[in-house]
């Protein structure tokens, strides 16, 4: 989720025998040290959505609670709500760095509050931040699972959780096996294309760029975990509705780069002929595709139908971590 270079510039390969990138190291350590501001104010994010959650269970106004009676108890479950509280954090700062990506991306906006070179270090800090918050998110997930597992032993305790939380199609239980994939899948893109960005001067600009691209697949993955696991949002409620109300500028954006690609190579032209043509065809696709997901996220939002779940009149009884959330 790193800053994209200026369309018109290349940067350059280095030579095969150059084994140190010393000026790769510089940057991630000054982008690191220039995050610390950015990440500081989404740990007090954090402890405000944390501080919210802990309130609504104590109200019994928890969504939570109204899908799992058992948490009804925020004392015990704490590290339950850090975990949510986390991943509503790096789904806000997800998007804000993607928001960042495609202005950085497509022509060059006419006016900008601050200049694009701040623009792209807020892109790379706050990438940086929102991978810190998924990792923090999921780690949370798993010592809620070590603390829940009392019956068997302290090691058996730890791989459960570590298996759980992070090994593709280890969780057998309710929506978390489809859900918690989906957030491993954003995860573990999440980190290989943000740090890219630190050694595009040995794998060369274009492949880079086209590696990055993959990065809106994350921010996909992510609503979409939110949307199966997140029962802060499972109900056709307001929150609900602003989580999809936040996804229209990025479509919008998305949309407004592909139909006003910055690069020349990208622009859709006419199509050629040969090797050109399932490129074009491909170009047409993606465009067509973003347009239908603009109009469907309108629908959905002026309709109010997008699969939200009424919220029970009484409480289900519900196993612990048989439909847990995000």
């Amino acid at each position: 989720m790193t800053s994209d270079v200026r369309p018109d510039e290349d940067e350059a390969v280095v030579p095969p025998g150059r084994q140190r990138l010393p000026g790769d190291r510089v940057a991630l350590r000054g982008d690191l040290r220039a995050a610390l501001p950015d990440a500081t104010a989404a740990v007090v994010v954090t402890v405000l959505v944390f501080a919210l959650l802990w309130a609504r269970m104590e109200s019994g106004e928890s969504d939570t609670v109204a899908v799992m009676p058992f948490m009804d108890d925020p004392g015990t479950y704490w590290m339950y709500l850090l975990s949510q509280a986390f991943g509503w954090s790096g789904l806000l700062w997800a998007w804000g760095t993607v928001m960042l990506g495609l202005l950085l991306s497509g022509p060059r906006p006419a006016r900008l509050p601050v200049s694009r070179q701040v623009l792209e270090r807020w892109h790379r800090t706050t990438s940086l931040t929102t991978m810190a918050l998924m990792f923090a998110h999921a780690l949370m997930f798993a010592a809620e699972l070590v603390r829940y597992e009392t019956k068997v032993d302290w090691a058996e305790r730890l791989w459960v959780a570590f298996a759980d939380t992070f090994v593709p199609g280890w969780y057998d239980s309710g929506t978390g096996q489809v859900a918690i994939p989906i957030g491993q899948g954003a995860l573990y893109l999440a980190i290989p294309l943000g740090l890219l960005f630190y050694v595009r001067h040995r794998i060369g600009a274009n492949t880079w760029r086209r590696l990055h691209r993959f990065v809106i697949v994350v921010y996909v993955l992510s609503v979409w975990h939110t949307l199966l696991y997140g029962t802060n949002v499972w109900y056709g409620e307001w929150p609900r509705t602003v989580l999809w109300l936040l996804q229209l500028p990025v479509a919008l954006l998305l949309l407004l780069r592909l139909l006003r690609p910055a690069r020349r190579a990208e622009r859709l032209g006419s199509p050629g002929g040969g090797a050109a043509r399932p490129g074009w065809w491909l170009r047409v696709g993606g465009r067509v595709a973003v347009g239908a997901v603009v109009v469907g996220l309108v629908v959905v939002v002026v309709s109010g139908r997008d699969g939200g779940r009424d919220r029970p009149t009484h409480a289900p009884a519900t196993a612990p971590h048989a439909q847990e959330t995000d």
